[in-house]
């Protein structure tokens, strides 16, 4: 990889792929007879989210050698995202992902990523070490330590960072990338590699769950104090409809309820949220504002049927807020 010519704005760091999504909403998978083919994957779509707020961003993450990552790459050039860190894997397809529709708050997700997904074969030698230092944010996710060679590389581009400028961990549980749903073994084996990242974070987002296999807490506010102990200068937890609480080293607590939406697919509304959440943190807003924007922004998504197509603009956030945020 090569050095870039100005810092960006963010760099993402983790799954991209495609999510192929039914245009029928409370319909089993099995009856859906249509359905839309959207950008995808967590670290793509908080790439996507802040482009649309204004911010240069760039994805570092890999795709099959297929059609489906041709498609990838013009989408995400589409939406202005630097896909030079984007390559190709022989051996893997680009991943799809399936989900079902089942407001407000059901939406199963299938995911095809095997034998292995190409997101998971970044290797440490092609890392852009200059580039990754200089950007303003750094966003990795947990997904990005389930498997090797991915875990090295993600933890070696954590550590080249050092803590300069924003390193943000988004806790991003998925169990079955860890062998299992649920059970106590995954979160065994993730807690140590989780422990590992949070020591070069600044900034760290996660729900219960996430929280829960980070630091063992789940109450908002004890997660909150866990997180800071493990190295971050920001806790932001998600409490789904009770808002969001984020907690900063120096003190400044901000409690944010939810924004009302006739939810249609909560599935991007995190990565919405983290987008905002990056918007607001480059701007050097005050902590409540900056939760409050990106709180907003998550629930413009999930009023929404996609995810990278549904992240929100500037304007748009401003009018669910009711006022310039």
């Amino acid at each position: 990889m090569t050095g870039t010519a100005a810092p960006f704005d963010l760099i993402t760091m983790g799954r991209v792929g495609v999510d192929l999504y039914p245009l029928q909403a409370g319909v089993a998978l099995d009856r859906v007879e249509t359905f839309r083919r959207f950008l995808g994957g967590s670290a793509a779509n908080v790439a996507v989210a802040a482009a649309r707020l204004g911010r240069r961003t760039a994805l570092i993450s890999r795709t099959g050698d297929d059609p489906f990552g041709g498609y990838l790459h013009r989408a995400l050039r589409d939406f202005g995202v630097d896909d030079r860190w984007v390559t190709p894997v022989a051996a893997y397809p680009t991943p799809l992902t399936f989900c079902e529709i089942h407001p407000p708050d059901d939406f199963p997700l299938y995911f095809y990523r095997r034998p292995k997904a190409p997101d998971l074969e970044i290797r440490t030698p092609e890392l852009d070490l200059d580039g990754i230092r200089a950007a303003r944010i750094f966003w990795m996710t947990g997904t990005g330590l389930c498997e090797e060679p991915s875990r090295s590389a993600t933890l070696a581009a954590l550590e080249a960072r050092a803590k300069s400028g924003i390193t943000v961990f988004d806790l991003d549980w998925r169990p079955v990338f860890w062998g299992g749903e649920g059970a106590a073994a995954p979160v065994a084996a993730a807690r140590p590699y989780y422990a590992a990242a949070l020591a070069h974070a600044t900034v760290a987002v996660g729900n219960a769950d996430e929280c829960e296999v980070a630091t063992g807490e789940r109450e908002p506010h004890a997660a909150a104090r866990a997180l800071l102990a493990a190295g971050a200068e920001l806790a932001v937890v998600k409490q789904g409809p009770k808002g969001v609480l984020a907690v900063h080293r120096d003190g400044a607590v901000a409690e944010v309820p939810p924004v009302a939406v006739e939810v249609l697919n909560g599935l991007g509304a995190g990565d919405g949220f983290g987008g905002a959440l990056c918007h607001g943190l480059l701007a050097g807003w005050e902590l409540e504002r900056t939760v409050r924007f990106a709180n907003a922004a998550g629930a413009i998504v999930a009023s929404r049927l996609a995810c990278s197509s549904a992240m929100p603009t500037y304007d748009e956030v401003a009018a669910v807020l009711g006022a310039t945020p």
